[in-house]
């Protein structure tokens, strides 16, 4: 039933909206958060159903995961523009998404695991399961190239270039970007495609995604939020873990190295010099603390 939804959702954004594609995916994959927690609850039932508490109860468990307040204010969005379709298309009666709170936003410095914390999070990972395997290529790969999480999801074999050591990446807008690849993160990922990912029959449209769930399909950014949210409980790690977390590591652990701002910024894929500055301002309190520490003058009168 909940198909029906979608596809007449997906025609209202593309015929009465005039909008793009990547915005249209982006509202899609929104609903289809929300469907998939109904479902986990064993709640799922007609957009009528659902009321402002499960949205509320939606937004906490997103939360619970790692993800950012940023990112639940544009899934926000998303979901009060669904129900704006459905209220026009008399589905429902009430717009559940009116009065719902946004995430509060804050302009704080993002967590940042420290090399040895991620180390503790793979070493959590049981190789003896096909997902264990999996799941080491997948943390290798976000921590060696700083990739968003949509990128990794829709990450292609045949944009893997191992022996030259990069991978090309399909990022915001469409745009591609080379990527320079770690060893560890290819040695991984050689591991799951040679031994693992070689036993799992992939779905048609599928079959170029280089991640697959065990169904033979691509994963969802969800499950990837799930399996880091889980090995940063197993290892002891108390700070907000997302897979963002993984791409602000490796960017300051970068930056604190030394690298050029301008390198980030192309590995990162962002448009303006000015996003990848937050790590210069990383860098400064890491300075700063390191100073407070070691220096036997700083701070003392």
């Amino acid at each position: 039933m909940w198909e029906t939804y979608k596809k007449g959702f997906k025609a209202y954004l593309q015929l009465e909206k005039s909008l793009a594609t990547n915005s249209i995916d982006a509202y899609l994959r929104d609903v289809e958060m929300l469907t998939q927690y109904m479902q986990m609850k064993n709640e799922l039932q007609t957009p009528a159903a659902i009321t402002m508490q499960d949205l509320q109860a939606f937004l906490q468990w997103l939360g619970s995961l790692g993800m950012t307040a940023t990112s639940q204010a544009r899934i926000v969005s998303g979901l009060r523009q669904f129900f704006k379709y459905c209220l026009l298309e008399q589905i429902i009666s009430v717009n559940p998404g009116d009065l719902l709170d946004l995430p509060k936003l804050k302009r704080a410095l993002p967590d940042v695991l420290s090399y040895t914390e991620i180390e503790a999070m793979l070493q959590q990972i049981d190789m003896s399961k096909p997902e264990g395997g999996r799941n080491k290529a997948i943390i290798e790969t976000l921590y060696s190239c700083g990739l968003r999480v949509s990128e990794l999801v829709n990450l292609r074999i045949s944009n893997l270039f191992l022996d030259v050591g990069f991978i090309k990446v399909i990022g915001k807008g469409d745009k591609e970007r080379l990527v320079p690849i770690g060893s560890n993160a290819i040695h991984y990922i050689q591991i799951y495609r040679n031994d693992i990912r070689v036993h799992v029959p992939a779905q048609k449209g599928f079959e170029d995604i280089l991640f697959l769930n065990r169904w033979g399909k691509g994963l969802s950014r969800v499950m990837i939020f799930m399996i880091i949210k889980e090995l940063a409980q197993m290892a002891g790690i108390t700070k907000s873990i997302s897979p963002h977390t993984l791409r602000h590591s490796f960017a300051t652990h970068l930056v604190e190295g030394g690298a050029d701002l301008r390198a980030v910024q192309e590995m990162l894929g962002h448009e303006s010099i000015t996003t990848t500055e937050i790590y210069t301002h990383l860098d400064r309190a890491y300075l700063r603390k390191t100073l407070e520490q070691y220096h036997p003058g700083f701070g003392k009168s």
